[in-house]
């Protein structure tokens, strides 16, 4: 028997290339080249109803005439997804979810359709199915039902992991096993959206994309073409007929998510799970979000009975000392639209090498070595000699530079081995010139810090608000506009 014909495609741009190169030549990726099988040509002048579906025909419209309006949010029954979300779920969006082996996605996804499955119905804007293919024509299926006895929203969960007497056992674990989340263990693309237009159901997770197959390519499974024309037909089938399709996503070991680039660019919002293993607490990151806020974050926390919204995510990110150490500063930063107070840990030790480390975890590590750098130009201490280790307390991951000023108070704390005042914030960012820059959002860094019970807060002096008295009743204040300054306040409230 002949072998197939192999073609090697970028998982990067979806370029192809007759043989493999280390190189990819369309999009110059290194090492994205992978060996799959190319899809046979159609036939001249046959349009599949697969083919229909996935790209219907429409006429062309002035801006001015076409009708749009808000897009309704349906909850999903956990508020920190919801704020990720932008206000929870989007009839007719496609929502891709990626994080590590185990760290809790399928549990989430089993806990949102039950909650939605006891949320009393509400009428959905339904579209009408793509030109060409009759209502009245939809395949049905053996799920195939009226839903007259379901009293919540329409759900479908597709395991193409895991048996159904698997999602069973995890359901009973949750305490969910009497939800009336309608299930499905299938990994063949066309029987998966045969019952989606029989079912008709308001939310349907795919667990997990990557098992997913079409009839139409002979790849396997996984593939960058599966991946990508699997994907490309549940995004039309959720935009037709007004189902939110959530696609569930492996990563690759660099933590980011596996299969082609293209695929982030399909859906409407991408979700990452981030946190240890080990930990008991999980972060829903928003990476991309067509109908709310990037960046979001959400806080969980794992239980025997599941994930679980955490409303004070402040908490788990400050350390509770019994005493002032050294090396510690309490940093005001915003995640998305949401203020956190996290705490930066700082530790200065004599080099044994003669190349001092500079280490930073959950801190941009790039900007370590020019805040070094600000602080022996403009403040006279020097950190030549010293390795220099930063860490953000509970595994968050900070990307905003108005982190610069904490980090500079919490390296000067252990260089001099004496712990900041209790009660002390500070935020902003640090120029080359050893200017304090104002962060976005300032008040409501400010309110948070003074809700939680802080003291004292050491900020830009483009971020003092008018009447901070009245605002911020027990914070004390204290602008300043340079490095110096700043270092100049911490030694006056040390004493």
């Amino acid at each position: 028997m002949a072998r197939d014909k192999t073609v090697f495609v970028c998982g990067e741009c979806g370029g192809q290339s007759a043989k493999w190169q280390g190189r990819c030549p369309h999009c110059d990726a290194w090492n994205s080249l992978v060996e799959t099988v190319p899809a046979a040509a159609p036939r001249a002048g046959v349009r599949t109803a697969a083919h229909a579906a996935l790209a219907p025909t429409s006429q062309v419209q002035v801006l001015r005439d076409v009708h749009a309006s808000a897009l309704p949010h349906l909850p999903s029954g956990i508020d920190e997804l919801d704020r990720v979300l932008g206000g929870g779920l989007v009839p007719g969006s496609v929502v891709l979810i990626g994080g590590d082996p185990g760290i809790g996605k399928s549990t989430l996804l089993l806990q949102v359709l039950a909650s939605l499955s006891r949320t009393p119905r509400v009428p959905l804007e339904r579209h009408p199915p793509p030109e060409g293919v009759e209502a009245s024509a939809r395949p049905q299926g053996r799920l195939a039902s009226t839903h007259a006895a379901q009293t919540g929203v329409p759900v479908l969960y597709v395991s193409g992991e895991e048996s159904a007497a698997q999602v069973g056992l995890r359901a009973q674990r949750l305490g969910l096993k009497d939800s009336e989340v309608r299930l499905m263990a299938e990994i063949q693309l066309e029987r998966i959206t045969e019952v989606i237009a029989a079912e008709r159901p308001a939310v349907c997770v795919v667990d997990s994309i990557q098992t997913v197959y079409t009839e139409m390519l002979t790849s396997a499974p996984g593939s960058v073409a599966q991946v990508r024309e699997c994907a490309a037909q549940l995004t039309r089938t959720a935009k037709a007929g007004g189902t939110c399709i959530v696609l569930v996503g492996h990563v690759t070991k660099e933590g980011a998510l596996a299969g082609p680039r293209v695929l982030e660019h399909m859906v409407d919002t991408v979700l990452y799970f981030e946190g240890d293993t080990h930990s008991s607490y999980r972060l829903i990151r928003a990476i991309k979000n067509r109908f709310g806020a990037v960046n979001e974050l959400g806080v969980f926390a794992m239980t025997e009975r599941g994930l679980k919204g955490v409303s004070n995510p402040s908490a788990i990110f400050l350390s509770h000392h019994g005493a002032p150490v050294a090396g510690a500063c309490v940093l005001a930063t915003l995640e998305g639209t949401r203020p956190l107070l996290v705490e930066v840990q700082a530790l200065a030790d004599t080099a044994a090498a003669p190349s001092p480390r500079r280490l930073s975890v959950g801190l941009e590590p790039a900007r370590l070595a020019m805040l070094l750098a600000v602080l022996h130009r403009h403040a006279g201490i020097a950190c030549g000699d010293q390795d220099v280790f930063v860490n953000a307390v509970g595994g968050v991951r900070i990307t905003e530079p108005a982190a610069d000023l904490a980090v500079l108070l919490a390296i000067q704390s252990s260089l001099k081995n004496r712990p900041l005042p209790r009660g002390l914030l500070a935020f902003g960012e640090v120029g080359l010139a050893g200017e304090i820059r104002p962060a976005p959002r300032g008040q409501e860094r400010l309110r948070e810090a003074a809700k939680l019970g802080f003291s004292a807060a050491i900020i830009p002096a483009a971020n003092a608000p008018k009447g901070a008295a009245r605002q911020f009743e027990g914070l004390t204040l204290h602008p300043v506009s340079r490095i110096d300054e700043a270092l100049e306040v911490v030694r006056g409230l040390q004493g």
